[in-house]
C-alpha cells in the first residue's frame, strides 16, 4: 500500500466533558498505574472508561495484555461507540502487530474519525490508521506509563494538544542538527524496530516519500538499531525523505556509539536531520501527530505544523 495521497482527515478536539476510552493493544498493563492514569484524566474534566480487557494477561504469554482477539475487539468496540470521542492506549510493551490484522478497519472507517493517541509499539496502529483509515494521530505519552504519570510538562503538552492544539503549531524541542536545513513534508513515524517490522506485510506503508519521519526506540543496541535503519535503506522505504528528527534512545548504549550509527546511516541522504527532538522513551516527552503537514527545522529543533493537529 502506498503512502496515503491528498491530506489525512484531523479528528476534532476534546472539550470538558468528552469520553475518552482506554485500551491495551499490547503489553500488560500495572493497575496502580492505570488508576493513576484516569484520575489524571478526570482532573481534566475528561470521563475516562476502561475497556473490558485492559487489565487482561494472556493465559501463556506473560508478555501480552489477553487475548490478541480480546485486545482487538477493545479496539473496535471503543472507536465505534457513539458515545467515545477519543481512544487513549494505556501502554506499550509488545502485541499490537499480533492483533492489527483482526481489527474490523471497515468498522472503525465506518464510525468516522476520533482522537488516537499513543506510541512505542503502538507505532504498528498509527501506520494502520493512517493507511487504512487516512486519519491523523497523535504520537504522545500514554495513560498508564511512568514518563506521563511523574512529568508534568509532558502532561501540559498532551493536555494543551488535545483541547487547544492551536496553541501547539510549534512543536519546540531541544534538538540541535547533525545535518542542517530545513524541509517541508507530512509527519509520520515512531518506534524504528516496529517500522522494519512492518516491511513487506500488506497494507503498510511501502515508502516514507515526502514524509517528515520522526524516529525513537527503547533497549536496542547499537548494532541493531544499524541494522533496522539499514532494512529501511535497502528496501527502498526512505527514499526520498523529506527529513528526519531523532528521539530518544532510552537503554540503547552509548549515547556517542547511537549517535555514530544514526549519522553514519541516515547522514547520507543529504537531508535535514535533528537529534534529542524529545519524543518516545524520555521525560517530558512531546506529543506530536502523525498526518500533518509542516516544516522541520533541524537548527532550531522546531516542528510548524501548517494547521493545528485537532480541528474545531
Amino acid at each position: 500500500m502506498t503512502a496515503p495521497t491528498g491530506p489525512l482527515t484531523r479528528p476534532r478536539r476534546l472539550f470538558p466533558g468528552a469520553r475518552v476510552a482506554v485500551v491495551a493493544p499490547s503489553g500488560p498493563v500495572p493497575e496502580d498505574r492505570l488508576q493513576a492514569g484516569l484520575d489524571l484524566l478526570r482532573g481534566w474534566d475528561l470521563d475516562p472508561v476502561a475497556a473490558p480487557h485492559v487489565l487482561d494477561r494472556h493465559p501463556r504469554l506473560g508478555h501480552l495484555a489477553g487475548t490478541d482477539a480480546d485486545r482487538a475487539r477493545d479496539l473496535e468496540r471503543a472507536w465505534c461507540d457513539p458515545a467515545v470521542s477519543a481512544v487513549f492506549c494505556a501502554r506499550g510493551g509488545y502485541g499490537a502487530a499480533r492483533m492489527a490484522e483482526l481489527v474490523d478497519w471497515k468498522a472503525l472507517r465506518a464510525a468516522g474519525p476520533k482522537v488516537f493517541l499513543g506510541f512505542s509499539d503502538i507505532t504498528t496502529l498509527h501506520e494502520a490508521f493512517a493507511l487504512r483509515l487516512g486519519l491523523v494521530t497523535l504520537h504522545g505519552p500514554m495513560v498508564a506509563d511512568d514518563g506521563f504519570l511523574k512529568n508534568a510538562a509532558a502532561q501540559d503538552h498532551l493536555r494543551r494538544t488535545l483541547f487547544a492544539p492551536e496553541a501547539v503549531r510549534v512543536v519546540a524541542s531541544p534538538g540541535r542538527a547533525l545535518v542542517g536545513g530545513a524541509a517541508r513534508g507530512t509527519t509520520l513515524g515512531g518506534c524504528l524496530s516496529l517500522l522494519a517490522a512492518d516491511l513487506g506485510v500488506p497494507a503498510t506503508r511501502r515508502s516514507a516519500r515526502g514524509g517528515l519521519l520522526f524516529l525513537e526506540d527503547t533497549g536496542e543496541e547499537p548494532y541493531r538499531i544499524d541494522r533496522c535503519v539499514t532494512q529501511l535503506l535497502r528496501s527502498g522505504w526512505l527514499d526520498g525523505v523529506a527529513g528526519i528528527a531523532l528521539g530518544s534512545w532510552e537503554r540503547c548504549g552509548p549515547r556517542d556509539a547511537v549517535r555514530a550509527v544514526l549519522l553514519d546511516r541516515l547522514g547520507g541522504l543529504g537531508v535535514p536531520l535533528v537529534e534529542d527532538f524529545g519524543i518516545g522513551h524520555c521525560d517530558g516527552a512531546l506529543t506530536v501527530p502523525f498526518g500533518v503537514p509542516g516544516e522541520l527545522d533541524a537548527d532550531t529543533g522546531m516542528l510548524r505544523l501548517d494547521v493545528p493537529a485537532l480541528t474545531a
